[in-house]
This record gives C-alpha cells, sequence and structure tokens, in this order.
C-alpha cells in the first residue's frame, strides 16, 4: 500500500488528508504539498495506517513548524512523543 494524498483548500485554511502508509520516499511530496497549502495547514491522519521513523520525524517538524495535526492514532502519537523527547545524536569535532 502507498500514500494518498488529499487536499481540501478552503478560504482561511488547508487540510490535508492521508491514508495509507507514510515512509521515508513520500516525504517530499508531503512537504511541498504542506509548504503549497500556505501558513494554515492541517494534516489529518484519520485514515494513516503506518509510518516510519522518517514520517514520525517529519510530523514532529511539522507540528514544531505549527502545522495543526489531526485525528492521529494513539501509537503514532505516542511514537512522537518519545522521538522528541530521546536525546539528539553530537557529532564529535575530530
Amino acid at each position: 500500500m502507498t500514500l494518498k494524498i488529499k487536499r481540501i483548500a478552503g478560504k482561511r485554511k488547508t487540510r490535508i488528508c492521508l491514508s495509507g502508509q507514510l515512509r521515508s520516499e513520500h516525504l517530499d511530496q508531503l512537504k511541498s504539498e504542506v509548504e503549497r497549502g500556505g501558513p494554515r495547514v492541517t494534516l489529518d491522519l484519520e485514515e494513516l495506517d503506518l509510518v516510519d521513523i522518517e514520517g514520525v520525524r517529519f510530523l514532529n517538524a511539522c507540528e514544531s513548524a505549527g502545522v495543526s495535526i489531526l485525528h492521529c492514532s494513539p501509537y503514532i502519537r505516542e511514537w512522537m512523543l518519545q522521538e522528541r523527547s530521546r536525546p539528539k545524536d553530537h557529532l564529535e569535532l575530530g
């Protein structure tokens, strides 16, 4: 199964509905859709079945940038919270 992206543009906001599986290979396309949506974008995850780690990181980045996330399943939300609380990898300069 792949990812389906449905865009619903309103007068003041844009809702992007995702269904299927959000994987790293879909992120460039989804990022473009979010950017095209303007300042008031909402991601609706009601029909999203599966995400990978890059998808979780992308969703966290969207939320940090002010994108609202609706209908997020409990397991995806929990994974997002866990990923946010993980210490970031530090690069050592040698």
